[in-house]
């Protein structure tokens, strides 16, 4: 089959960084499906491992955790799937990625797809959709429902992959006031489009930003990137017995601002539940199956932002040139 990989942690800029490669099929065994990946995205963590973790023992490093495809066989103890079924998932950081023709991937961490969606469009929003619905719904605890509340949720860098989606998920599906943050004209566009209630300027203060729309604090506070540089403004930013979610990878972090206001801290990985084998594990499935359902009803809609063409090592390059340059709006996807 074809792939894309490498054998060392290289820039991006590097020719040897992701090559054209070929590799056996692997075959489904347990509760594994193999995926004839169709569509594939590109996420923040292909380009961290891809830059930092070299393979081992020489063979070749296959990356990518967001794919769209069909199932082409599955093990003896899969009971969700069959042969022929159209499905989309983030797969597993700890097993080989989906930027090759065919994949395994554990059916407890599988979606089906939404029927109303191209692969391409699909493949936008597994990995981004699980962190976003995880992150609200299960580490920050918001509950669900278009009830009234006194809530506030600011999204600092709302117009990526994962902001994009918890945009929608809090806008359609509770009834918090939702603010997100953005810094170029085009930024602030795609997220009015989405729904939010308004737009700030991360490239200033956030606090200063948020008292220019008449907003004093906020309940909930998720950060999406740089939440190092922004955290001192983010204690300034919450309430008082408050709520704060982040997903990047800050190299330090002093907490001890957050006891003063009885913040709560939360982090959230999506890929721990299949880390660990958790036993909720299969709660992914039923999260994308959910997700699917409220696209195929046109409550989500599609977060792709661009499309790459075919997918082979120059045009992934591109799209990782794009991703590490922070300028993504919305996500980068690439076909077979």
């Amino acid at each position: 089959m074809k792939a894309i990989g490498y054998k060392q942690a290289l820039a991006i800029t590097e020719p040897a960084s992701l090559q054209d490669i070929e590799l056996p099929i692997p075959q489904a065994t347990g509760r594994d499906v193999l995926v004839n990946v169709k569509a594939v995205s590109v996420n923040p963590v292909d380009t961290k491992i891809r830059a930092n973790v070299s393979a081992e023992n020489d063979e070749w490093k296959v990356i990518g955790w967001d794919a769209a495809g069909v199932v082409e066989s599955v093990g003896p103890e899969v009971t969700l799937f069959k042969p022929g079924d159209r499905v989309w998932y983030a797969g597993d950081i700890s097993r080989s990625g989906s930027n090759a023709e065919y994949q395994l991937v554990d059916e407890r961490i599988v979606g089906s797809m939404p029927e109303s969606l191209s692969f391409a469009e699909a493949a936008a929003m597994p990995l981004t959709a699980i962190t976003a619905w995880e992150m609200l719904f299960e580490r920050l605890q918001v509950k669900p429902g278009k009830h009234a509340t006194k809530d506030t949720l600011l999204i600092v860098g709302a117009a990526g992959g994962v902001g994009s989606v918890m945009v929608q998920l809090a806008r359609r599906l509770t009834g918090m006031k939702v603010i997100g943050t953005a810094s170029r004209p085009e930024t602030q566009a795609w997220l009015k489009e989405l729904g939010v209630h308004a737009v700030i300027d991360h490239s200033k203060p956030l606090s200063q930003e948020l008292k220019r729309i008449g907003v004093e604090e906020v309940t909930h506070l998720v950060s999406l990137n740089n939440t190092e540089e922004h955290f001192g403004e983010i204690v300034e930013s919450l309430a008082p017995q408050g709520k704060f979610g982040l997903i990047d990878d800050p190299s330090q972090l002093d907490v001890m601002g957050l006891k003063r206001k009885s913040i709560s801290l939360h982090w959230e990985f999506m890929y721990t539940r299949s880390l660990y084998q958790t036993e909720d594990m299969i709660g992914q499935h039923y999260l994308l199956n959910e997700v699917a359902k409220l696209i195929d009803a046109g409550v989500i809609k599609t977060t792709l932002g661009n499309h790459y063409g075919k997918l082979n090592a120059e045009n992934l390059r591109c799209a990782h040139e794009h991703i590490e340059s922070q300028k993504a709006k919305g996500k980068l996807v690439l076909e077979w």
